[in-house]
């Protein structure tokens, strides 16, 4: 007798239920697949990297301080007047701005090692021809320029580098070691080069001292320096190829497929399967355009982050450049002594280093708990949503308000010929305060151009030479006019008050600014504000006081 199945709709198939098996072993669930980090270097080849990077950053500031006590040998040597010699120090400046615009550029499509392998070449040879050039002023001239533009782009690119092999959370503290190591530059290279010329009564040797230096550095990039570049490794799990691999690497794997063709013998088939792989792992590269950098400074929420960072840059310039005026005209101090009262303002700019770092990276952290947010150490997070201007900036109101009060003291306290360790004092606090301000608005802006960090640092560059050019500028007018005591009140006010009006907006409006920023240039959605960032604006006075 056959059984009656039940009626079903027509059209639709019918399945009759398979009675389950009580001893049968469930179907193992398939784990979710393993995030993909945002890198794969280990905390032991990042510190390797900052390394690196912190020693390859003292070219430019030692190259230009090392010069300074040397200038009155330079004019005798070369029978050029004092200002014909200040003109080589023009020219650096202008080259200083322009090398991280063409090469820091580049780095962000060609990679980062490339671009350090060709300027520390040229910083090498503009270095050596420096010390063999016995007469010539226009070689003096032409050789300086290239020693910029071999030495100023080193900067920019690290800051790529740091954006390639750390997530934002983690970006401070390694930043902290990188700035802190190439701020020993503007303490250590005055007392160098005035030691050096007093030692060997030649200018020559200080030259050589930078052709030490360069070959050194050229060196140690060019072994043991990993390629980082994202559009060229990836996340680092990508193999560089060619010039990018490290010459350790390519000496290594040289070795390596010669043992391998001795045993395996010369075959045709492997020959060819050889270079199709190679083949296969070619790149195209676009070439970026060099002046990219110059169209991120009218972006209403770059303006005002580069404003920041580069304002106090110009003051600490100022500091520096009246540091000889001051100590030699009203506290009767030698060559010597000048040399040496740099070491106090360059303690503070190193102790600065190291601390903003860490204190960045705690901002981070307290912005993210305050909002909700979980914090991301493998993929990394995405700015898109997070409130990046609020946690860079958190603290920095007050002390700005430190830093005017500093500033306005260190006027005064020279005009009245204080106890010269007052002022001393006050510049470790001053290279201090600059150092974080501008450590904090540099990580800003390479956070908010994650696609282009070191394009993003050449525009900071360019903009911190330009703003203090015209400081120096103006400096000794506005010193023998207003006085020294009204001339750093002033310079506080402009510095200080204005800073943290830009702070203030930046605060308010600057994630609005950067999504209407990523929408006409990505053509993407606008980044919501309604969640996270509304939250971020609600920070009590507790949290500001806190982060100080």
């Amino acid at each position: 007798m056959s059984s009656i199945e039940p009626p079903h709709p027509p059209g639709l198939s019918f399945q009759r239920p398979v009675p389950l098996n009580p001893l049968a072993i469930p179907p193992t669930p398939t784990p979710p697949p393993s995030p993909i980090p945002y890198t794969t270097f280990t905390v032991r080849e990042k510190r390797l990297i900052a390394s690196l990077l912190g020693f390859t950053s003292l070219a430019s500031p030692l190259t230009a301080t090392i010069y300074l006590p040397i200038i009155p040998l330079l004019s005798a040597h070369f029978h050029a007047s004092t200002q014909a010699i200040n003109l080589t120090i023009t020219l650096y400046i202008i080259f200083q701005a322009l090398s991280p615009a063409v090469f820091a550029t580049l780095s962000d499509t060609l990679g980062r090692r490339p671009i350090f392998l060709i300027t520390l070449t040229l910083y090498f040879l503009a270095s050596l021809g420096l010390s063999l050039n016995k007469q010539s002023y226009a070689a003096l001239l032409v050789l300086r320029a290239l020693q910029s533009l071999g030495a100023s782009a080193i900067l920019a690119v690290g800051y790529g580098v740091i954006a390639d092999v750390c997530v934002p959370a983690e970006r401070g503290k390694m930043q902290g070691i990188f700035l802190a190591a190439g701020n020993l530059g503007p303490c250590i290279g005055p007392v160098i080069g005035g030691w050096v010329a007093l030692r060997s009564g030649s200018l020559e040797w200080v030259f050589w001292c930078l052709v030490i230096f360069g070959g050194v550095a050229l060196t140690a990039i060019g072994w043991i320096f990993p390629e980082t570049g994202r559009n060229v490794v990836g996340n680092g799990s990508m193999e560089a190829q060619g010039w990018r691999k490290t010459w350790w690497t390519t000496i290594r794997d040289h070795a390596g497929k010669r043992r391998e063709t001795i045993s395996a013998g010369e075959g045709e088939g492997d020959r060819g399967g050889s270079e199709e792989s190679g083949k296969s792992k070619k790149r195209r590269f676009r070439i970026a355009n060099p002046l990219a950098c110059l169209r991120i400074i009218f972006w209403k929420d770059t303006a005002l982050v580069l404003w920041i960072s580069a304002s106090f840059y110009a003051i600490w310039y100022c500091i520096q450049a009246s540091i000889p005026s001051i100590y030699k005209d009203i506290y009767n101090f030698n060559e010597i002594e000048i040399g040496l009262s740099y070491l106090t303002g360059g303690a503070g700019v190193i102790l600065g280093g190291f601390a903003t770092g860490r204190i960045m990276d705690r901002n981070y952290k307290i912005t993210a708990q305050q909002i909700g947010h979980t914090i991301d150490r493998i993929k990394g997070d995405d700015l898109n949503h997070f409130p990046i201007e609020r946690a860079r900036s958190r603290g920095s109101r007050y002390l700005l308000g430190v830093f005017v009060c500093a500033l306005a003291g260190y006027g005064w306290a020279v005009k009245y010929h204080a106890h010269p360790s007052i002022p001393l004092i006050l510049q470790c606090m001053i290279g201090f305060l600059c150092t974080c301000f501008l450590q904090v608005f540099n990580a800003l802006l390479v956070d908010i151009f994650p696609e282009s960090p070191s394009t993003a640092a050449a525009s900071g560059n360019i903009t911190r030479c330009a703003l203090s050019a015209l400081a120096i500028a103006v400096l000794q007018p506005l010193v023998d006019r207003l006085g020294r005591g009204w001339y750093f009140t002033s310079l506080s006010i402009v510095g200080g008050i204005g800073s943290a009006a830009a702070v203030w907006v930046v605060q308010k409006w600057g994630m609005m600014w950067r999504s209407q920023r990523l929408s006409r240039t990505s053509r993407s959605q606008p980044i919501q504000m309604t969640t996270e960032a509304d939250r971020t604006r609600k920070f009590d006075e507790k949290d500001e006081i806190s982060a100080c």
